[in-house]
């Protein structure tokens, strides 16, 4: 019986995006959020910490302050004993405080739309501003996650050995006007079927389809 052969990446890249499409027609945004500025300060509370437990934590955040003018008056330490679940709050902590702050004293309260303007603010890198911009703003945008970064590796669409690489990648493969569901689509199947230590490489459907003679995990570059 002679051995299937392997999609050719125009082939998966046209794969990936029909059978995403299939599985989640309408990625919902997994950070809870009711406008810009919640979203930004769950994104960025979001590093380094998964999007359920940032969930559990913004409800109280947001009960004390929704919004930068009243965010900038709780002490930075009420901050901190809030967000603590989420790891790394002392810097988190400190950077909402100076953010909100940046954003009353440049910006009359509101989250600029612009992308050099977001990474400016304290603890915004380019990830968390692309996810402001695309999901908050609608302007076509690539966040990439190790997540996505190890997605991207495991079906041939990026050798690259860090994120930044990989989001040119992923840009210059797909279309423009899929970016902002795609990111999404990609990172619940990764999260649903092609988590890390649920495949390697050769266990979920779009690994298979794609290489169905990978008989080998796949050794993916972390970022």
């Amino acid at each position: 019986m002679s051995e299937l052969k392997p999609l050719s990446k125009s082939q998966r890249i046209a794969f990936i995006l029909r059978r995403l499409q299939e599985l989640y027609p309408q990625p919902p945004i997994p950070l809870q959020h009711e406008d810009a500025y919640t979203l930004l300060i769950a994104v960025l509370l979001s590093a380094q910490c998964t999007d359920e437990r940032v969930n559990t934590v913004t409800p109280a955040l947001f009960a004390l302050a929704d919004n930068p003018a009243d965010m900038a008056k709780v002490p930075v330490e009420k901050i901190q004993e809030i967000i603590r679940p989420c790891g790394l709050s002392p810097q988190k902590s400190r950077a909402i405080s100076v953010l909100s702050s940046m954003l009353m004293d440049e910006h009359n309260g509101q989250v600029p739309e612009d992308w050099e303007a977001l990474e400016r603010l304290p603890g915004v890198g380019h990830k968390t501003a692309s996810v402001v911009m695309s999901q908050g703003f609608g302007h076509p945008a690539f966040p990439v996650d190790t997540h996505i970064h190890r997605l991207a590796q495991r079906w041939g669409l990026t050798n690259g050995k860090n994120v930044v690489q990989t989001e040119k990648d992923l840009k210059r493969l797909f279309p423009q006007e899929r970016w902002n569901d795609l990111h999404l689509q990609i990172i619940y199947y990764g999260r649903e079927h092609c988590s890390a230590r649920g495949c390697d490489g050769t266990v979920c459907e779009i690994c298979r389809t794609c290489y169905p003679n990978r008989k080998k995990p796949k050794i993916v570059l972390k970022p």
